[in-house]
């Protein structure tokens, strides 16, 4: 089992509804879980996230009281394959969506990659930043 560099865990208040959101919503699958200690480790096409509920615990790591949204001053971008067909289960889920579906290009050096995103909400007020790669195409003249 390979693992990626950099595995955000994400504290949620209720475990169950956020396995909800990020499973049946974003399509995301439980690699593992340890109900006992309310965690998850999930995965999406080679992304990886940790869910954990707080529980009394001495072994919970926080800086501060978590207070709503949660994650202020961050965005997760997730790579997926269809961003239309998660954007639909997104909005059939009534989530809080921050930036609707849209076609964008950004300038990487003499090119420029492309991504079909949108941003949401999770239920505790992380943002997710849903992206799937249109590729690559020359940079264009247009320079702010």
């Amino acid at each position: 089992m390979t693992s990626q560099a950099i595995v955000p865990e994400l504290y949620v208040s209720d475990l169950t509804r956020s396995l909800a959101f990020y499973v049946s919503v974003i399509g995301f699958r439980v690699r593992y879980a340890r109900p006992e200690e309310r965690f998850v480790y999930l995965e999406l096409d080679g992304a990886e996230l940790m869910l954990e509920q707080p529980t009394l615990s001495e072994r919970t790591f926080l800086a501060g009281e978590l207070v709503f949204p949660y994650g202020r001053g961050m965005n997760l971008s997730v790579p997926v394959p269809d961003a239309d067909a998660v954007y639909g289960r997104v909005k059939q889920a009534n989530a809080s969506i921050l930036l609707p579906l849209e076609e964008r290009w950004y300038q990487q050096n003499s090119q420029e990659v492309g991504n079909r995103q949108f941003v949401v909400a999770d239920p505790d007020g992380y943002l997710l930043r849903l992206v799937q790669s249109l590729g690559y195409r020359p940079a264009s003249d247009r320079r702010p």
